[in-house]
């Protein structure tokens, strides 16, 4: 019996009634019982001091009943049928005991053959009554030798308890081993060497047929906040859950797991392997799948059933996966290939939004590369000096004066040349970078600011960018003040712009944390407005000065009647709640004109002018500055030109 008291499995084929008879009563009505206890108590009587002087033995524990479960045929045939049977039920044997000879049909080492196919680790013990067959030579035929027995009719019932029993014990032994090397413990799915071992079977079964494969790279997204807000207790049953679903999201599989004591579980009928890399990471292979369209199902389901709120013991979440494809063989031969671009489109899937696939394609090498260099670079470019501000200027639509200037970052490398903030800004917010960056943004805008003052210039406000997790952090309000004070500007003229997303991604925190930046004299902005699911009644409970209209609507405004209606609804909305707006991305006069018929406060764009180095936006400043009371268009002229 194994660790948890189930009964070891036996199979036992054999032509003869009158020996299946045998087997029968050796393995089911003898009385196994008494013989396991004579044994113990012979183990205590040789090894075992008596206690006291009345010669009294320790009393053995009761022995568990049925420590068989066998399974009896008549022919190769069958047992070949039941050994598959088990397999796909997850009950797997231990041991088989096959006859040397049962015709008319296959023999036993046909059988034997074709079960160590089925099942690499059952024991199988091979039963004659020839004296002349070499078990070395069976071992040759039915490898590896060490996993064959041999057995010699007529036998007595305790060679075939003992056998059974000892057998039994290796086979679980091994089951053991397999389990810690090659099955991860949390989920019992097969772990990163198992499925590399899968997976250069199916592609070499692929070749042979000249079929495809298909490789899914599947992650988490934001699995890490689920650690670090509610603790890796919630992480671990979290994975179970969903290893638990990928397995019934696929109709059919190969091994998928094996729980803590080598049995099989998880075992069902369709269409994929399954494992985990580690982490949140999770890969499936689907040997029978190639086509873009059948594949696209498998995602498809896999996303679906992951999608489902998920009630743990103290929480109830919902997660959503990504995944990245590759096929066998246009997108690789061999494993190490499939596996690193299947994870490289599972990155593209991700970038995406949450909740999607992507299949590879050849693009992507040269974006990883590209990606990848700009990221190596990027680490240490504050430190090389590689950074500088450029400063893009703000006009009052009405007037036409020079109102503020937004800082804006730009990044020039000795090797890749000037990369555009498109380009490297995610990158630095993936890794972690742009708490670094941006305080320096911070404070370098800061100090610009304070020196134009120092030189005699009006003071205007200077507008600085500030990345969500930068403002998340529980002491940016601290940082805000200390940089104001070491900088000596007025914190009238500093105004902090905060995307939309960033601020409803948490009102409670979002509330809080721009009432104390507000605190310190700040004004604050919401970027990219519009582009996000805030309503004007949740705003009004924010601390906000001004909304940015989004480049993507003030573009469109002369082609696209919506997109005019929902620039024409924000600022008519805003200037009832007395809230500022500036109109970003404005590069025509009927832009201009527009925003001028809406009474839109600001605007700043290529038609007035691109962001400036700092020392062509000092020129400007004096140009304004001197323009005085001009007329709007004539302060405009002299200004920009």
């Amino acid at each position: 019996m194994n660790a948890k008291g189930l009964p070891i499995r036996v199979l036992v084929a054999d032509d003869e009634e009158i020996v299946r008879d045998a087997y029968r009563q050796t393995l089911v009505e003898g009385d196994v019982s008494k013989d396991l206890a004579a044994f113990r108590d012979l183990r205590v009587r040789l090894f075992v001091k008596p206690i006291g002087d009345t010669g009294v033995l320790p009393r053995l524990g009761s022995v568990r009943p049925k420590p068989f479960d066998p399974t009896f045929c008549d022919g190769a045939e069958e047992a070949v049928a039941a050994v598959r049977e088990a397999i796909a039920e997850g009950r797997p044997y231990a041991v088989v005991f096959l006859d040397m000879r049962m015709p008319p049909g296959a023999d036993g080492i046909w059988a034997a053959g074709r079960i160590r196919e089925l099942d690499p680790a059952v024991e199988i013990v091979i039963c004659t009554a020839y004296s002349d067959t070499d078990p070395g030579q069976i071992g040759s035929v039915v490898p590896p030798e060490e996993k064959i027995s041999y057995l010699q009719k007529p036998f007595h019932p305790h060679e075939i308890r003992q056998m059974t029993i000892s057998l039994a014990s290796k086979w679980r032994a091994e089951h053991r081993i397999v389990q810690l090397a090659y099955f991860d413990t949390l989920t019992g799915l097969p772990n990163r060497e198992q499925s590399r071992n899968q997976l250069r079977t199916s592609i070499t079964a692929a070749a042979a047929q000249e079929g495809k494969l298909a490789v899914l790279y599947l992650d988490l997204d934001n699995f890490k906040r689920v650690n670090d807000t509610l603790g890796h207790a919630v992480g671990d049953e979290l994975l179970c859950v969903v290893a638990d679903r990928l397995r019934g999201s696929l109709r059919a599989t190969d091994i998928v797991g094996v729980d803590g004591d080598g049995e099989h579980k998880g075992r069902a009928r369709g269409e994929g392997h399954i494992a985990r890399l580690g982490g949140d990471e999770f890969i499936v292979i689907l040997p029978q799948l190639g086509e873009a369209a059948e594949i696209a199902v498998v995602a498809s389901r896999l996303i679906s059933c992951l999608q489902m709120p998920i009630s743990l013991s103290t929480h109830s979440l919902v997660v959503t996966p990504s995944i990245g494809i590759a096929i066998y063989p246009a997108d690789g031969t061999d494993v190490d290939t499939l596996l690193r671009n299947a994870d490289l489109a599972m990155y593209f899937a991700k970038r995406g939004g949450p909740g999607n696939y992507a299949y590879f394609d050849a693009s992507m090498n040269a974006k990883a590369l590209r990606r990848f260099t700009v990221e190596g670079k990027l680490r240490g470019a504050l430190e090389r000096g590689e950074f500088a501000l450029h400063y893009q200027p703000q006009f009052e639509v009405r007037t036409g004066a020079l109102v503020g200037m937004e800082a804006l970052l730009r990044w020039t490398n000795a090797d890749l040349g000037s990369i555009s903030p498109v380009d490297f800004i995610p990158i630095a917010e993936e890794t972690g970078l742009i708490l670094e960056i941006g305080e320096w943004v911070l404070r370098r805008a800061c100090k610009q600011a304070k020196a134009w003052v120092d030189e005699g210039l009006p003071p205007i406000r200077m507008a600085v960018n500030v990345s969500g997790q930068q403002f998340m952090l529980q002491n940016f309000r601290d940082t805000v003040a200390t940089i104001l004070a070491e900088t000596g500007m007025d914190p009238n003229f500093l105004e902090l712009e905060i995307t939309e997303s960033v601020v409803m991604k948490d009102e409670a925190w979002t509330e809080q944390a721009l009432a104390d930046l507000k605190a310190l004299g700040v004004s604050l902005a919401i970027d990219d407005f519009g582009t996000g699911y805030s309503s004007f009644g949740r705003l009004r409970r924010f601390a906000v000065d001004r909304l940015k209209i989004d480049r993507s609507f003030v573009t469109s405004l002369l082609e696209c009647s919506d997109d005019r209606a929902i620039a024409a609804g924000i600022i008519a909305m805003s200037r009832s709640l007395r809230i500022n707006v500036t109109a970003e991305g404005v590069e025509n006069f009927p832009q201009l004109m527009f925003l001028q018929e809406h009474e839109c406060h600001e605007a700043q764009g290529f038609l007035f002018s691109r962001a400036l180095p700092p020392t062509e936006a000092r020129g400007l400043l004096y140009r304004a500055a001197e323009a005085g009371g001009a007329s709007r268009t004539a302060r405009l002229r002299s200004i920009i030109g």
